[in-house]
């Protein structure tokens, strides 16, 4: 097989960190979204997400679809921002991990920040100068609700930290991570967890499944952590649980829409700490993505299998 021509769907800075481990191949920058056409010879697609949350997306493939490619590489892990038709044609295959040590730390930037009560403890004035209680984290229990590979990045991170850490996750599979108590049932997760961290996939079983009947269980005082998808959050229930108490903080990296209209009370709610779905913008996600396309290339070249293939029932 010789010189692969890659078209991108994705910015310039990804793109020269793709050219820069790949310089075998050609990549071509197209513009994001359906693809109503691909430059000649382009065998393989690297798609970024099609809408943004809430959006719509295109129910019809372009015409000429797939053209010559065989191979479309997500840059995300869920599949949700991507419209059905894509996967019915060449092998798709996701992102899984590249992001995940990126979100790993923001959950717990979140915990630490909600803990220590940064903000608000920096001091500016002289007359400022008294002590302010804060907390420990260590001891206090992390609920994961999804154990991919988000879950597999903060567990022993967590851990390393001196929290207790616990597991639902959608497989019967049994977690390897030591220390990780592994749980059937979403409302003991809730009654018992400290800090919840949402990690699993927008699809149809999970949408909304944050509702008033499993908030209502909840352990008072929670502080829930969203960085998978807004659409896995009931806002009016969350809303009223952080109106009554027993939901003290949410930290949402992630909403339904985005972005949400101007006059959401997610903006001004005192009990909420509201970030652009800004989480996985680190320098390694771009490092992690161009290394993990460049093992599945060397696959692509020689005919095997590829690593990460989407499962579309699993929704990644």
């Amino acid at each position: 097989m010789g010189r692969i021509v890659v078209a991108s769907q994705l910015n310039e800075t990804f793109n020269t960190a793709f050219a820069e481990r790949l310089p075998e191949i050609e990549i071509v920058g197209v513009p994001p979204g359906s693809p109503a056409g691909l430059p000649r010879e382009a065998e393989v697609l690297i798609a970024a997400p099609f809408r943004k949350a809430g959006g719509s997306l295109p129910l019809r493939a372009p015409p000429g679809w797939p053209f010559d490619v065989k191979w479309v590489q997500l840059v995300s892990v869920g599949i949700d921002f991507y419209p059905d038709w894509l996967f019915d044609g060449p092998v798709v295959t996701s992102a899984r991990g590249a992001s995940a040590v990126a979100l790993a730390e923001f959950a717990l930037a979140a915990i630490f920040a909600q803990a220590k009560r940064l903000p608000e403890i920096w001091i500016d004035r002289f007359e400022q100068w008294a002590p302010t209680p804060i907390s420990l984290v260590a001891g206090r229990t992390l609920g994961l609700v999804g154990f991919g590979s988000i879950g597999e990045a903060l567990a022993p991170r967590a851990r390393a930290l001196g929290l207790n850490v616990l597991a639902v996750r959608r497989s019967r599979t049994p977690i390897a991570e030591p220390g990780v108590e592994q749980l059937d049932d979403l409302e003991e997760l809730f009654a018992r967890s400290d800090y919840v961290v949402l990690a699993a996939p927008a699809t149809p079983q999970t949408e909304r499944m944050i509702n008033a009947a499993l908030l209502a269980k909840a352990k008072p005082g929670l502080h829930l952590i969203n960085i998978a998808r807004g659409a896995l959050i009931d806002d009016d229930a969350l809303l009223d649980a952080l109106d009554d108490g027993r939901v003290a903080l949410a930290s949402l990296d992630v909403t339904h829409p985005e972005p949400l209209p101007f006059n959401h009370r997610y903006y001004s709610h005192p009990r909420v700490r509201l970030s652009p779905h800004t989480s996985v913008h680190t320098p390694d996600t771009r490092q992690n993505l161009a290394a993990q396309f460049a093992e599945n290339l060397a696959r692509f070249r020689q005919g095997a299998p590829l690593a990460d293939v989407v499962d579309t029932a699993r929704g990644y």
